[in-house]
């Protein structure tokens, strides 16, 4: 088998990674895929750091038993705390999801008011903060933590007046910010991007999970490692708890069947 029909690995604390699963699937519509969600122990935004780390490259090493030729850090939280510690102990390329949304971002703005909505861990971390200033210093940053909109996404709740009204409570002090570009820092938040670009109105929404698919394919290109045909496109799916739940929310973020999932003990 060449190395270029091994698999994508892409791991999430959950099903939120599915969206970024979804871009890449469009962009590289021939490649092999092998998901990881950790959905016993998510969500990994209210553990330490340590914790983050540990569990993140527990999943990471079963992905790597699978062959895969590139790693996509999908989990916002694990891409801010452990990206560092996980290029350290695997030998292929790995991608995070926030440094392809930061560097949209300062591609985006014209006037250099950059809003990040995110997780608790996310914001907390400052990582978008500090990967958009590295990239374009004079910016302004203003991150919102947004707590409530990941279950509102998982109950199916993404374009009704209760995710209106709570969104609207949201971002009310990134409009009063006069931000331009307003970035999606969590997977779960493309669900409920028509919400958000509504309250918004003309400010640009950065998805990350479309600039991180990008990424990926122009890494693959540039390595030599696209795979090259459409037979047996194969993608697999690993969690750590029932797989029933993921299923049924995960179905609906992919508008596609999950099929071949397998739990597994870590």
């Amino acid at each position: 088998m060449k190395k270029s029909d091994f698999p994508i690995g892409i791991f999430d604390s959950g099903i939120g990674g599915l969206t970024v699963l979804k871009e890449i699937c469009k962009v590289l519509p021939y490649e092999n895929i092998v998901y990881f969600g950790d959905t016993a122990r998510v969500p990994y935004g209210i553990r330490s750091p340590e914790t983050v780390t540990k569990y993140a490259l527990e999943c990471i090493r079963y992905l790597l038993n699978h062959k895969i030729k590139l790693l996509v850090v999908a989990c916002n939280t694990a891409s801010a705390i452990s990206l560092k510690d996980i290029r350290e102990n695997v030998k292929i390329p790995v991608v995070g999801v926030i440094e392809p949304g930061a560097k949209a971002a300062i591609t985006i703005t014209k006037n250099k008011k950059i809003g990040v909505i995110g997780t608790e861990a996310t914001v907390k971390s400052g990582a978008y903060r500090k990967a958009i200033t590295e990239f374009l210093p004079q910016a302004e940053v203003f991150e919102l933590a947004c707590p409530l909109f990941v279950p509102l996404v998982e109950e199916g709740w993404t374009d009704d007046i209760i995710a209106y009204l709570i969104a609207e409570k949201y971002l009310k002090s990134m409009i009063n910010k006069a931000v331009d570009t307003l970035v999606l820092g969590c997977t779960h938040y493309p669900l409920i991007k028509n919400v958000i670009q509504k309250i918004m109105g003309t400010v640009c929404l950065v998805d990350s999970a479309i600039e991180t698919s990008l990424t990926v394919s122009k890494i693959l290109n540039d390595n030599n490692l696209l795979k090259d045909n459409s037979i047996s496109v194969n993608k697999k799916f690993f969690v750590t708890d029932s797989p029933d739940k993921f299923i049924a929310v995960g179905e609906r973020f992919l508008n596609d069947k999950i099929i071949n999932i397998e739990r597994i003990a870590l």
